[in-house]
């Protein structure tokens, strides 16, 4: 059985997000969670359909909003690094995975 993480970082990137849309619009909040977690599902039933942007970093894009989800495979499992804007720096996953090792 393989694994699936969300990092932290991920999950706090997750709910910045979520609280944002949520001030914008009512609901707009719950429906970002909910492509997220769509999104979440498809990278766990198939992680090799999205493409390498980078070594061994994946990105699946969420329909409706401008954010990545980036992943790597480790260890038989996937680990989400990162759900990041379109606008913001794409690089700050590699950031993420040069900290936690």
């Amino acid at each position: 059985m393989s694994s699936f993480v969300v990092r932290p970082d991920a999950e706090a990137d997750i709910t910045d997000a979520a609280v944002w849309y949520e001030t914008q619009s009512p609901g707009l909040g719950l429906e970002f969670l909910r492509l997220v977690d769509a999104c979440l599902a498809d990278v766990d039933r198939a992680p090799h359909r999205f493409p390498v942007i980078r070594r061994n970093m994946r990105r699946a894009l969420l329909r409706r909003f401008p954010y990545g989800v980036f992943f790597v495979e480790a260890d038989g499992g996937v680990e989400v690094v990162a759900c990041l804007h379109a606008r913001r720096d794409p690089h700050e996953w590699s950031e993420r995975l040069r900290r936690d090792r």
